[in-house]
């Protein structure tokens, strides 16, 4: 994943908490999408129950990936994302077993989630109008780079994301779920040394 400088880099420990469960994932991308809620308002809007929806936040707490904001009324705790990003680096990982495990874990829940997104998004495209139509969707492009230029390449692509996320929303901005794969095609060389 990316490296930006303000948003937390991710231990084995964490990510392992992260992805321990599927419905963590879930409540951090919800509390990151639409800010603060309760426990009862998550487990409303993500349909499970509240009971399991306040022990996952606990959880996630422990963590310090979400934090209560102290604007809640006896039980009633407010929670929001503690940061509006995370990233972390797969060789931090290599040789932690439990960090190698979430990995895995947390790569299969991001492609479950994207892929409901985008299923989400076949099933209504129709409601939208023609100019959103035009637009949205995927596409996907075969490039031949060395590690370098994949990284200059990363490093391009995320300052342009990241310009537009600190950007203030025009009239008629709609919030776009914007989903980047780097993903290498057929098996490394000998000299591309260790995977």
């Amino acid at each position: 994943m990316h490296d930006v400088a303000d948003h937390p880099r991710l231990d084995g420990r964490t990510l392992l908490v992260l992805s321990s469960h599927p419905l963590r994932s879930r409540l951090l991308g919800q509390l990151r999408l639409d800010g603060p809620a309760t426990a009862t308002q998550l487990a409303r809007t993500l349909d499970t129950n509240t009971g399991a929806t306040s022990y996952h936040l606990r959880r996630l707490e422990e963590v310090g990936l979400v934090e209560d904001t102290g604007s809640g009324t006896g039980r009633q705790r407010v929670w929001r994302a503690a940061h509006d990003m995370h990233t972390w680096y797969t060789s931090d990982l290599v040789d932690e077993d439990e960090g190698e495990a979430a990995l895995a874990l947390l790569h299969a829940e991001h492609l479950r989630h994207f892929s409901d997104r985008a299923q989400r998004w076949i099933t209504r495209e129709r409601t939208w109008p023609a100019r959103w139509r035009d637009l949205a969707g995927s596409g996907d492009y075969l490039v031949h780079l060395s590690p370098d230029q994949l990284q200059a390449m990363q490093e391009e692509l995320y300052g342009v994301l990241e310009r537009y996320r600190a950007a203030e929303p025009e009239p008629g901005a709609e919030p776009v779920w914007t989903v980047v794969h780097f993903l290498p095609e057929g098996d490394p060389r000998p000299d591309d040394g260790p995977r």
